[in-house]
């Protein structure tokens, strides 16, 4: 029964059981709550096609709510740009915000899945996590991702994603990320 258990840890027990105090001892934490932890991650779809086609955007928000597990929102114009032909409330875009269980289900199908599917992947990129220690990662086409189906999209796009922690610089979120499994350029 022990080892069933140990299989069938979820990914944000790794993190507590595992990440956590090796990220306590390293960083010199003191306070628990100090500790770099993920707070949300973003997932986020551009779609400037949807200017001349409306059904564009009813599609992305279907694949991107397929990869998330959850329904994603639809993104309107804040303000008009008259070189780009959009106006002020137009829907431009597909965002979605993971939390708690979903977020931690999410980042694991990403490090263990998504990543490795990559065509000539060779590492993240330390120009990835920002100062805050927020990592972004962009994904030039949707079809890495094991809940899309092929033959059922209509065009290849691209997608970001942003994991946001609670570190306050770049190294500790570099050391969270790299005890979390990502794997960085060497």
């Amino acid at each position: 029964m022990q080892k069933q258990d140990i299989n069938m840890a979820t990914f944000k027990d790794f993190y507590n059981l595992e990440v956590a105090p090796k990220l306590t001892k390293e960083l010199g934490v003191k306070n628990v709550m100090a500790v770099p932890k993920i707070i949300k991650i973003a997932i986020n779809v551009g779609a400037g096609e949807a200017v001349t086609n409306k059904n564009v955007i009813e599609k992305i928000q279907e694949q991107i709510s397929t990869i998330a597990g959850q329904k994603a929102m639809i993104t309107k114009a804040r303000t008009s740009v008259s070189a780009f032909k959009i106006r002020k409330g137009l829907a431009i875009g597909v965002k979605v915000t993971l939390r708690g269980k979903r977020m931690y289900h999410f980042l694991e199908k990403l490090i263990k899945i998504v990543v490795p599917r990559l065509k000539d992947f060779r590492g993240v990129t330390e120009s990835n996590i920002d100062q805050n220690g927020n990592l972004n990662l962009g994904f030039p086409e949707q079809i890495i991702f094991p809940e899309i189906d092929f033959d059922k999209i209509d065009k290849i796009r691209g997608l970001q994603v942003t994991v946001v922690t609670n570190a306050k610089n770049k190294e500790k979120g570099k050391k969270l990320f790299e005890m979390l499994g990502i794997p960085f350029k060497k």
